[in-house]
C-alpha cells in the first residue's frame, strides 16, 4: 500500500512542518511569558507544548498507517491514525487543567505585568506562524482524509484563537488596570482547549467503532448502483466504513441465476471500478448472489433493499 500524498507532499511531510512549527512557537511563547509574567500568556504556551508532543504523535501515527497489509494485519494499518488523535484528546484535556491550576491562585493574588509590548508582539508572530502552517495542514487533511492531520490543523487554529484572546485580555488589563482579567482569561482558554479536546476524542471513538462514510460519499455510491439496477442488478447489505484515510466498502450484489461465474465477476469489477473512480483508496468485499433464490435475501439482518423482493419492505440503505 503506497503513502497517498497531497500536492506532491505525504502525509508524513505535514507532520513534520507541524512539529516545526510547534518548536518555534514554543519558543516564542515562553519568551513572551518570561518577558511579562502573564499567566494568560503561560497557558498559551502550555498549549503549544500539546501541540508538539501531538505532532510528534501524528508523525509516528501516520508513519505506521502507511504500512501495507500483512499476516497479522491484513486490513492495513490505517487505524493507527486514531492512536493520534485519541491521545492528542487526552493531552488537551491535560494541558487545560495544567492552565487551570495556574491560573486559579493568580485570582486571589494577582500580580503587575511587564514589558507587555514585547510580549504581545511575539505572541502575534507565533499566531502567525500557527495560522499559516494550520490552514496549509488543514487542506492538506482534507485532500488525504487524514482524521491526525485534521486533528493536529484543528488544533493548531484553536491555538491561534488562544492567543487572540490573550492578547486581547492583556490589553484589557493594560486599559483597565484590572489584573484579575489575566487569569481569567486563562481559564476561558481553558475551557476553549476543553470543548476542543472532547470534539477530537468523539471523532476518534466514532472512528473506532467503525462510523459509516460520511453522507456525501454515500450518496456517490447510491448513485452508481442506481445506473445498475436500471438495468436490472439489485443490491443488498451495503455497508461502509472507514480506517483512516482508506474507505471499506462491502455489497451482495444479485444477478439472474444462469449467469457464468465468469460474467458475475465481470459485473462486480465493473462496479468496483466505478466506485473506485468517485471515492479512491476504496476496499471492495462484493458477493454475487443468485437473485431468484430467497435464501439471497435472509443472510444479512442490515440491507440495502430493492422494491419487490420477497419479505421485504421498500428500497433502504445502511452505511
Amino acid at each position: 500500500m503506497t503513502e497517498v500524498v497531497a500536492g506532491g507532499r505525504s502525509a508524513r511531510f505535514y507532520a513534520v512542518l507541524s512539529i516545526a512549527a510547534a518548536v518555534v512557537t514554543i519558543g516564542l511563547k515562553f519568551g513572551a511569558y518570561l518577558l511579562t509574567g502573564s499567566v494568560g500568556l503561560f497557558s498559551d504556551a502550555a498549549e503549544s507544548v500539546v501541540n508538539l508532543v501531538a505532532a510528534i504523535t501524528a508523525l509516528w501515527a501516520l508513519t505506521l498507517a502507511a504500512r501495507p497489509p500483512d499476516e497479522e494485519h491484513a486490513f492495513g494499518h490505517n487505524k493507527a491514525e486514531y492512536f493520534s488523535s485519541g491521545l492528542e484528546s487526552a493531552l488537551i484535556l491535560i494541558a487545560a487543567g495544567w492552565i487551570a491550576a495556574t491560573a486559579v491562585p493568580r485570582l486571589f493574588e494577582p500580580e503587575p505585568l511587564q514589558n507587555v509590548g514585547i510580549g504581545l508582539a511575539v505572541t502575534l508572530v507565533a499566531a502567525a506562524i500557527n495560522g499559516g502552517i494550520a490552514l496549509v495542514i488543514l487542506r492538506a487533511g482534507r485532500r488525504l482524509r487524514s482524521i491526525t492531520l485534521e486533528a493536529d490543523a484543528r488544533h493548531l487554529l484553536t491555538d491561534v484563537w488562544t492567543s487572540v484572546g490573550v492578547v486581547l485580555g492583556i490589553v484589557l488589563v493594560g486599559l483597565t488596570g484590572w489584573l484579575a482579567l489575566d487569569p481569567l482569561i486563562a481559564l476561558l482558554v481553558a475551557a476553549n482547549i476543553v470543548w476542543t479536546g472532547v470534539r477530537l476524542l468523539r471523532d476518534t471513538g466514532q472512528g473506532l467503532l467503525d462510523r459509516a462514510l460520511p453522507a456525501e460519499d454515500q450518496t456517490k455510491i447510491q448513485k452508481i448502483l442506481s445506473r445498475y439496477e436500471e438495468r436490472g442488478t439489485r443490491f443488498h447489505a451495503v455497508r461502509t466504513r472507514s480506517a483512516g484515510q482508506r474507505r471499506f466498502i462491502s455489497m451482495h450484489v444479485l444477478v439472474p441465476g444462469d449467469w457464468t461465474v465468469k460474467r458475475g465477476h465481470d459485473l462486480a469489477e465493473e462496479i468496483e471500478g466505478d466506485i473506485a473512480q468517485q471515492l479512491p483508496q476504496s476496499t471492495f468485499f462484493v458477493h454475487v448472489e443468485p437473485s431468484e433464490d430467497p435464501a439471497s435475501f435472509a443472510d444479512q439482518a442490515l440491507d440495502r433493499k430493492s422494491p419487490g423482493e420477497p419479505g421485504t419492505q421498500k428500497e433502504g440503505w445502511t452505511g
